[in-house]
């Protein structure tokens, strides 16, 4: 993996992350991001005529497919909050999900058969958020479905032209002394953000923080929430 930096933004290659920290000066605001459906329209018909076509072919039958679909559509982001929570406690175990975190989430009972998965740790000095600029590969194993502003032509542009300004938008403002590293997802590549644990939540175990870890922290654009008094 390599970080591009500065105010170059190319995007021919897929396969790499943008460490950016642009300082955007704007007058007006921003609408809620919205689904690009046009951009997906091709993939969701491609995706229907290779369903079609492997069950004409009795590859698999229809009763298959949908019970894979869902099987997805079941998987919630309380996955990855067990992961998190179990980093937060088990410093052992946060060693082996930021060095190999299939390995490490498969421990859990959530393997990723088919993508490299890479853990990226919020600290006082690093925030990471991630996106994917050309569509919206996203770890649906542990996190479900993606939202629908992960998905937007919006959220995919200005998240690496302007991710201080976006990230204030979703409520979550990062210090200027704060690095800002925007991830770029691939096909092949998907991350996973562990958000910094909150403060005050020494005394709980770690079933009540996983909790505390929502999806929206998990890609980065929000915190983890604090504890309830």
């Amino acid at each position: 993996m390599t970080q591009a930096s500065g105010d170059a933004h190319g995007h021919d290659d897929h396969h790499h992350d943008h460490d950016h920290d642009h300082g955007h000066a704007h007058g007006h605001a921003h609408s809620p991001p919205q689904p690009d459906d046009k951009v997906h329209s091709y993939y969701q018909i491609l995706g229907v005529a290779l369903k079609e076509l492997l069950i004409e072919k009795g590859v698999v039958s229809a009763d298959e497919v949908r019970a894979a679909i869902e099987a997805r559509d079941s998987i919630t982001p309380a996955n990855g909050a067990k992961v998190v929570a179990r980093a937060w406690i088990d410093p052992a175990y946060r060693e082996r999900l930021l060095k190999d975190a299939n390995a490490a989430t498969a421990e859990l009972g959530y393997p990723m058969h088919t993508t490299h998965l890479v853990a990226l740790e919020n600290t006082d000095s690093v925030h990471n958020v991630v996106v994917c600029t050309l569509c919206s590969c996203y770890p649906r194993e542990l996190l479900g479905l993606p939202p629908a502003w992960y998905k937007s032509k919006a959220y995919r542009a200005r998240i690496v032209r302007e991710p201080r300004a976006v990230l204030e938008e979703f409520g979550t403002p990062v210090p200027e002394n704060v690095e800002l590293r925007v991830r770029d997802s691939t096909a092949d590549l998907r991350y996973i953000v562990v958000p910094q644990r909150p403060e005050g939540t020494q005394g709980l175990g770690e079933e009540e923080l996983a909790k505390l870890v929502s999806r929206d922290a998990m890609i980065g654009v929000a915190r983890a929430k604090a504890p309830q008094a």
